[in-house]
């Protein structure tokens, strides 16, 4: 149990660059995401898998009964998978937004658009000199 699940994390953070590397829009954000449940993964099997007591302190007492469990990198991949999920959302949201905007996911195809559109964009000057905005 202990070597596998590196192994697993490793196999899904290549995915995770592998899907990075694609480009599809959807693609490289399950791509992120498999990066960050891949840490999370090697997060979790640094911690110390094991079958030891929970880190409570019972009535009466004043320290936990040993041996018990480091709550630390639970803490640690709890936090990191609310992120990514707020990362997640965030990100479907704006390829959704891209998509009904643009019309296109292909990540080439939104660079070209990116380039016209520069192109075509003239500044304004909306302040004048010397008086008041």
């Amino acid at each position: 149990m202990d070597t596998i699940l590196p192994i697993i994390a490793g196999a899904i953070f290549a995915t995770g660059i592998y899907l990075l590397l694609r480009r599809s829009l959807i693609l490289t954000i399950i791509g992120i995401i498999l990066i960050s449940n891949s840490v999370n993964l090697a997060l979790f099997s640094l911690g110390r898998i094991s079958t030891e007591n929970p880190p409570l302190i019972k009535a009466g007492s004043l320290e936990p009964l040993a041996p018990f469990a480091n709550p630390l990198p639970q803490a640690l991949i709890l936090t990191a998978i609310v992120i990514g999920f707020g990362l997640l959302a965030f990100a479907l949201a704006l390829a959704y937004r891209s998509y009904r905007e643009l019309g296109t996911v292909d990540q080439d195809e939104l660079l070209e658009d990116a380039e016209d559109t520069s192109a075509a964009i003239v500044p304004r000057n909306d302040f004048k000199k010397g008086g008041d905005a």
